[in-house]
C-alpha cells in the first residue's frame, strides 16, 4: 500500500488522463489473446503486437481480447486510440489500486473489478485489478499478470458448450463477473478452514505465533472486504440500471451474481467478527494461564510461610533457647512442619483453591 501511494505521488501535478502505470511489474512481457467467436464460428490466437486486434474491431462476431501485463503503457495507447476509449479509462486500467466500480460511457461500459487467489493452504490472499471494457460486440480484459479464473469459460467457448457461444459480448460479460465472484467462495472456504484451525489451536494452547495468525487473518479480511463490499454496487447498478449494452436476458443472470455478491458480504462480515472474538479468546486464554500459574505459586508460597516462620525462629543462635537440649526437639520440629504442610494442602482442598 505504501508503494502504491509513493507511486501515485509521482502523478502530482500531472494533467488527467496521463498514462502511467502504479503497481508492480508483475508480467515480464504482455500477453495479448483474442477469443473470437458465434454460434459457428470460432478462432483463437495470440498476437504479438496489439495492431493485429485491430482487424476484429468490425467483425459481427463477438470478440474478447484479454491483455495479461500492464507495464507497457503503449499498448494501452494504440488500443484506446483505435476503439476511442476516453484517457481516464486508461488511467484507471494503469492505477492498480482502483476500488470496484461501473462506469457507463454511452458506446461502452468500463467495469474494474479484483480478482482473489489463495493457491496454497498458507498463503496470504493474493489480489489483482482486473478491468473489464464491454462494447456492442467486444469484451476486452486487462489483468497485471498471466494466470486468472476464466479457464472454465474458455473451455465452453472452445467446445461450444453451454449458451455462450449463442450470446452476445454482455453475456460474455456476465460470465467472466461470475467466475470471479465464484472463486471467492474458493478463498473464503479456505479462510474458514483456517479458522477452525485456529480456534482450535486457542481453545487447547495458544502460542505467541497463535496471535500473530490472528493479526494476519484480520488483515486478509480487510483486504476481503475491501475487493467485495464495492462489487455489490457494481454488479446492482448493471442488474437494475437502463444500461443498453446489456440486454434484458442477461440481467436475469446478473441477478444471480448480485445474490453470490450479498452471500460472500455476509460470510466476510462473519468471519470479521469470529478473527475480532478471537482476538479477546486469545487475551483471555493468556490472562488465565498466568492466574493459573500465580494461583499454584501462591499456594507454594503460602504453605511456606509458616514453615519459614519456625525455620527462622530455630535459626537464631541464642544459647538459652529451652528447645536446644531436648532429646525429641529435631522430630518433633519435623513433625510440626510436616503436619502444618498437610492442614494447609486439606484446607485448600476443601475450599476448592487447589
Amino acid at each position: 500500500m505504501l508503494t502504491l501511494i509513493k507511486k501515485r505521488s509521482k502523478k502530482a501535478g500531472l494533467p488527467p488522463g496521463s498514462l502511467v502505470h502504479i503497481g508492480e511489474k508483475k508480467a515480464e512481457i504482455p500477453k495479448i489473446t483474442v477469443m473470437d467467436y458465434g454460434e459457428a464460428h470460432f478462432q483463437e490466437k495470440e498476437i504479438k503486437t496489439i495492431e493485429e486486434c485491430f482487424l476484429f474491431k468490425e467483425t459481427p462476431t463477438v470478440t474478447w481480447i484479454n491483455i495479461d501485463g500492464l507495464h507497457q503503457v503503449e499498448i494501452l495507447e494504440k488500443l484506446g486510440e483505435c476503439y476511442g476509449f476516453h484517457p481516464l479509462v486508461l488511467e484507471d486500467i494503469l492505477n492498480t489500486d482502483q476500488r470496484p466500480k461501473m462506469e457507463d460511457y454511452g458506446e461502452y461500459l468500463y467495469i474494474v473489478l479484483r480478482m482473489l487467489d489463495q493457491s496454497n493452504q498458507g498463503s496470504e490472499i493474493l489480489t489483482e485489478q482486473v478491468s473489464l471494457i464491454l462494447g456492442p460486440s467486444f469484451v476486452i480484459s486487462f489483468q497485471e499478470r498471466e494466470g486468472d479464473v476464466f479457464d472454465p469459460i474458455r473451455e465452453r467457448i472452445r467446445n461450444n458448450k453451454g449458451r455462450i457461444r449463442k450470446m452476445g459480448a454482455d453475456y460474455l460479460t456476465y460470465a467472466l463477473l461470475d467466475s470471479i465472484v465464484d472463486n471467492y467462495f474458493i478463498v473464503m472456504e479456505k479462510l474458514g478452514e483456517k479458522i477452525e484451525f485456529l480456534e482450535e489451536e486457542l481453545v487447547k494452547r495458544p502460542i505467541p505465533e497463535t496471535l500473530q495468525t490472528i493479526h494476519r487473518l484480520k488483515r486478509e479480511m480487510i483486504f476481503f472486504r475491501k475487493a467485495v463490499w464495492p462489487l455489490r454496487e457494481v454488479i446492482g447498478s448493471m442488474e437494475r440500471g437502463e444500461l443498453s449494452l446489456i440486454k434484458e436476458t442477461t440481467r436475469i443472470y446478473l441477478r444471480d451474481v448480485y445474490d453470490h455478491t450479498i452471500q460472500v458480504i455476509d460470510t466476510v462480515e462473519t468471519f470479521r467478527d469470529m478473527v475480532s472474538g478471537m482476538l479477546d479468546i486469545y487475551l483471555s486464554s493468556v490472562s488465565n494461564r498466568l492466574n493459573a500459574v500465580m494461583k499454584v505459586l501462591t499456594i507454594i508460597a503460602t504453605i511456606f510461610m509458616p514453615l519459614t516462620f519456625i525455620a527462622g525462629i530455630y535459626g537464631m543462635n541464642f544459647k538459652y533457647m529451652p528447645e536446644l537440649e531436648w532429646k525429641w526437639g529435631y522430630p518433633m520440629v519435623w513433625l510440626v512442619v510436616i503436619g502444618i504442610g498437610v492442614f494447609m494442602l486439606i484446607y485448600f482442598k476443601k475450599k476448592r483453591w487447589l
